[in-house]
């Protein structure tokens, strides 16, 4: 199996940066893409930001250029620095792991964003 333990979530200024960690543990190799979700209340959970096991990158339309997702060389942890945060990033933030037999993901943390 795989856990997925979210962390570095928190209060912070509009404008201001946060870094988030996503401890992964387990069969690591197992998973082909890491990823990073959120959800604010009364929204579905959306996609944020993806990496491959080879380190390509993906970013939804509404945080590209802000945030950045990046790993070490052990896939332990994962990262999302976030940029140039605004009101509307204010959410839970969930790691994902898309692999071998499906799914994984953390318990999420809270990013709130408010001055």
């Amino acid at each position: 199996q795989v856990q997925l333990v979210e962390s570095g979530g928190g209060l912070v200024q509009p404008g201001g940066s946060l870094r988030l960690s996503c401890a992964v543990s387990g069969n690591i190799f197992s998973i082909y893409t890491l990823g990073w979700y959120r959800q604010a209340p009364g929204k579905q959970r959306e996609l944020v930001a993806t990496i491959t096991r080879g380190g390509n990158t993906n970013y939804a339309d509404s945080v590209k250029g802000r945030y950045t997702i990046y790993r070490d060389n052990a896939k332990n942890p994962i990262y999302l620095q976030t940029n140039s945060l605004k009101l509307e990033d204010t959410a839970v933030y969930y790691c994902n792991g898309d692999g071998v037999p499906g799914q994984y993901w953390g318990q999420g943390s809270q990013v709130t964003v408010s001055s």
